[in-house]
């Protein structure tokens, strides 16, 4: 198995690569820029990408999407309920004081308990709203793995003041999806290090002070 995170951006979204070696095939989440260096890793790992997995609409996470399915033919796959997001792209690149990247909507959906990923490493989608209205994360139950988005991070949770963004709804998709994992489930932020949902149970701020 290949598992890469790497960072790419003006604000450091966190990119991974998943691979598996014997098929040749991966997906990458998140492909927010800088996809010359993506695509150029996936040739050096000899990989083909099947599919282009995005966990929210914001700019920092989509903006390369369309570019690596143009590079590669894979398709993208997006929560429906973060289009409205997609639609203000140019809207979230003046915010950022950034080039609007060029998007379309996506070939497919994710959608609450779909399984995506590759046939040896597969992943179930959880939607986690709060943080954007379509905003996912990836459990690779098999591996211990969740590809967290912008939903939790290290110490935190995403921010809510953005359109589409709820407190209560991030709280609660955070208590009811996300910690129902067990404590040993690595996970991957869509920003900054790695953490564990244990960690993130016991120390976590934001989840002790409104503990349920």
């Amino acid at each position: 198995m290949v598992l890469e995170t790497f960072p790419v951006g003006p604000l450091a979204c966190n990119c991974t690569i998943l691979g598996d070696e014997e098929a040749h095939e991966a997906i990458v989440i998140d492909p927010g820029d800088e996809v010359g260096r993506i695509h150029r890793r996936l040739t050096e790992l000899g990989l083909k990408l099947k599919q282009i997995l995005v966990t929210h609409a914001h700019i920092d996470h989509v903006g390369g999407a369309l570019k690596l399915k143009r590079l590669t033919g894979a398709p993208i796959f997006l929560n429906e309920r973060d289009l409205p997001l997609l639609k203000m792209m140019q809207m979230q690149a003046a915010w950022l004081g950034l080039t609007t990247p060029e998007t379309a909507p996506p070939d497919e959906t994710l959608a609450e308990g779909q399984l995506v990923g590759l046939a040896r490493f597969p992943a179930q989608v959880l939607h986690t709203p709060g943080h954007t209205q379509g905003s996912i994360c990836l459990h690779f139950a098999p591996l211990k793995l969740l590809v967290a988005g912008d939903t939790l991070f290290a110490g935190s949770i995403g921010r809510t003041d953005l359109p589409g963004g709820d407190f209560d709804q991030i709280i609660d998709s955070i208590h009811s999806r996300l910690l129902a994992l067990s404590d040993n489930t690595q996970v991957l932020p869509g920003h900054g290090p790695t953490t564990t949902i244990g960690e993130e149970r016991a120390h976590n701020p934001f989840l002790q002070t409104l503990r349920r």
